[in-house]
């Protein structure tokens, strides 16, 4: 059965600036939805709001029941922000517990990372500490997960790493992504918003992309 996340009619004002102006986006399982945008164009605002931990004037639904809050239904949708947010007093092996996940299938497809289980958090690397997290909410238990610059601090090799295991997981769920690396996000979306000037835009080639002043995309 196909999921499918909207949000709609989202409006947002910081100190008499709109910042978002009636939005709409969706996404749905066994897609990848990628979201571009100049810095400052809200992209950030736009996912916590989806997530519930920002409030203001909007609609988000899953399968066109209303969600508020959703940041207390992992089981509906999971956020990664772009700080790390494990505490970094916790070991890997409570990390790898608390999520129900095997620590030896993520040291198989990051044949790289060489830290044990008894490892704690705060030893850890940016990058890193980047890819547990980004590991561990992208295999959760969840319809959708939405990801803000999930390749922050990643190396090229393991940027790769995570693109096939985005392609692969998105089987399972829904994938929101935001990053500036945005031939990263474009290689892996099936469909791509841009956000311009406070609304998103569905794109249907480069072109567009272009025309809306995000990206020169040929030479």
């Amino acid at each position: 059965m196909i999921h499918h996340l909207e949000a709609d009619s989202i409006q947002l004002q910081i100190d008499n600036r709109n910042i978002l102006s009636n939005i709409y986006l969706s996404s749905e399982t066994g897609k990848i939805t990628g979201l571009l945008g100049r810095n400052g164009q809200g992209k950030s605002c736009l996912l916590n709001i989806l997530y519930g931990t920002m409030p203001c004037e909007s609609s988000v639904r899953i399968d066109r029941v209303s969600i508020k809050d959703a940041y207390q239904k992992p089981d509906l949708l999971r956020y990664l922000p772009q700080f790390n947010f494990i505490p970094k007093s916790l070991t890997l092996k409570r990390v790898f517990q608390d999520f129900a996940l095997d620590f030896s299938i993520f040291t198989e497809k990051f044949p790289g990372f060489t830290e044990n289980l008894s490892t704690r958090v705060g030893t850890l690397s940016g990058g890193e500490q980047r890819l547990v997290a980004l590991y561990i909410l992208v295999k959760s238990n969840s319809l959708f997960v939405l990801l803000d610059e999930p390749f922050t601090h990643l190396s090229p090799i393991q940027i790769e790493m995570v693109k096939h295991l985005l392609l692969e997981e998105k089987e399972n769920k829904g994938i929101l992504l935001t990053d500036h690396l945005h031939r990263q996000v474009m290689d892996i979306c099936d469909n791509l918003y841009v956000l311009a000037n406070g609304k998103t835009h569905l794109i249907k080639s480069e072109t567009d992309i272009e025309a809306l002043g995000y990206a020169k995309m040929h030479p």
